[in-house]
């Protein structure tokens, strides 16, 4: 057995000691403020150690009321501009689950074992007739909002386009 020691084996045991220190004060400097909740705890202790612990770049619900009462005068939104950001959101939600549901059926309409070719065949047109509206969507959505809109939803069949868009007026 030869046991020589190369440049390789040297540069393998100096990253792992390296490692092993980077582990070692990361634990001392962390400390063991571990916050762990008891069986003794009340929930009025836990509410009040959740008030007092707040991070930056923690995500926050918030209630649409809430953020309007809070804002006061500075607030240049009004209810209904809240309401349009909402009738979007919402129908973006829709049309994604809408989408996603029509796919995976389309999906397991696929993989079944004892559609005949032409099924198949129809079957994958739907998927690339859907993939099609979708890109379509968003292609005139980016060009609506290049024009200047702040909002805009876009619906593709194979008939008809539906634009909806947030404007005060349209010229």
């Amino acid at each position: 057995m030869n046991m020589i020691v190369g440049k390789k084996q040297i540069v393998l045991a100096s990253l792992v000691v390296a490692l092993g220190v980077a582990v070692y004060l990361n634990y001392q400097f962390a400390g063991e403020d571990l916050d762990l909740v008891t069986a003794n705890t009340t929930a009025e202790e836990i509410s009040v150690e959740d008030e007092k612990q707040e991070n930056y770049g923690d995500a926050q619900f918030v209630d649409s009321k809430d953020v309007e009462e809070q804002s006061g005068e500075d607030s240049v939104s009004t209810s209904a501009e809240v309401g349009d950001s909402e009738y979007f959101s919402q129908a973006r939600l829709t049309r994604t689950k809408t989408r996603d549901e029509a796919a995976e059926t389309l999906q397991v309409m696929l993989s079944d074992v004892n559609l005949a070719q032409e099924q198949k065949d129809e079957l994958t047109a739907q998927a690339n007739a859907l993939a099609q509206s979708i890109e379509t969507e968003g292609k005139i959505e980016n060009l609506i909002k290049a024009k200047g809109f702040e909002e805009c939803m876009v619906y593709c069949s194979s008939d008809k386009v539906d634009v909806i868009v947030k404007s005060p007026e349209l010229q």
